[in-house]
């Protein structure tokens, strides 16, 4: 089994630094700030094989904090490419089903940390991607001693870290790139290009996609890349690079490279042109 796991940044939409407010009749408690890594885990399998890993909570309050595990199914809202969350088995590529925690509730100790360990036993019958979300929560505080029609407010905190499995040996690559749009560089703005990728193949892609511009001697003048983006199986989605430099007038060839899946390239020549009137003053 081959993990990549990677650890906890602020503002990831999987892990953050999050302080949890309980308030008493008389005074603020100190605030509890948990964090969480990994935020996401990359894991390759073979047939059978059992995976583990170790999920790991910080607790940097002055408390002890209770954490409860759980695990949903993951997926994407095909209209608008944001993660959604299911009941496990209840979304396509399920392996919600597949995993356990030991244990699965624990008490992170105050200035310190704790660990669940995840373990994932795959059916024989898994093949291409499959996916979940892993999700640690404290236990209810009271935050608010009362609403304005006198009812208490609770709350918790939930952390949470996405599991990207594939079965070794039977992922499908492939992808589509259609309505390519490069706009030349002007003196007002720089090179820009965008276009669609869907992924056709059966397990998840991360496309690196570079563009190398090319004068009409075959001479390299510019290159650019595109922030890497994680496409689901049979995902669609809008891919956009820029460049900010200037080039003389003439004509010139944009080759699109996109890197994806085991050793997979896609290549696409997109010729383009700087004007007089696009190029900047000298």
């Amino acid at each position: 089994m081959t993990a990549y796991l990677r650890p906890a940044t602020l503002g990831s939409a999987a892990c953050a630094l999050v302080a949890l407010l309980a308030v008493t009749a008389s005074r603020p408690v100190a605030a509890q700030s948990l964090g969480l890594t990994p935020a996401e885990i990359r894991a390759t399998f073979k047939p059978q094989q059992i995976v583990q890993f170790d999920l790991h909570v910080s607790n940097d309050g002055d408390l002890p904090v209770p954490m409860r595990a759980s695990v949903m199914d993951l997926w994407f809202d095909k209209s608008t490419n944001e993660k959604i969350f299911g009941t496990p088995g209840s979304l396509p590529h399920s392996a919600a089903n597949w995993v356990t925690f030991v244990p699965s509730i624990i008490t992170v100790p105050a200035h310190g940390a704790g660990r669940f360990r995840v373990v994932v036993t795959p059916p024989a019958e898994a093949a291409g991607g499959s996916y979940a979300v892993i999700f640690v929560e404290s236990k209810p505080e009271l935050a608010r001693e009362t609403t304005p029609g006198g009812k208490p407010i609770y709350a918790n905190v939930r952390l949470g870290a996405l599991m990207l499995l594939a079965a070794d040996g039977t992922e499908q690559f492939g992808i589509d790139v259609t309505e390519p749009i490069l706009r030349p560089p002007t003196a007002r703005r720089g090179l820009e290009l965008e276009f669609e990728l869907a992924n056709r193949g059966n397990s998840h892609i991360f496309p690196e996609a570079r563009l190398t511009m090319l004068n009409a001697s075959r001479e390299v003048v510019a290159r650019s890349e595109a922030e890497t983006k994680r496409f689901f199986p049979g995902q669609k989605d809008a891919m956009r690079l820029t460049w900010s430099g200037t080039l003389p007038p003439g004509d010139y060839s944009g080759i699109l490279t996109i890197a994806y899946g085991t050793d997979r390239v896609f290549t696409q020549v997109l010729p383009f042109r700087v004007s007089d009137t696009d190029a900047p003053h000298r």
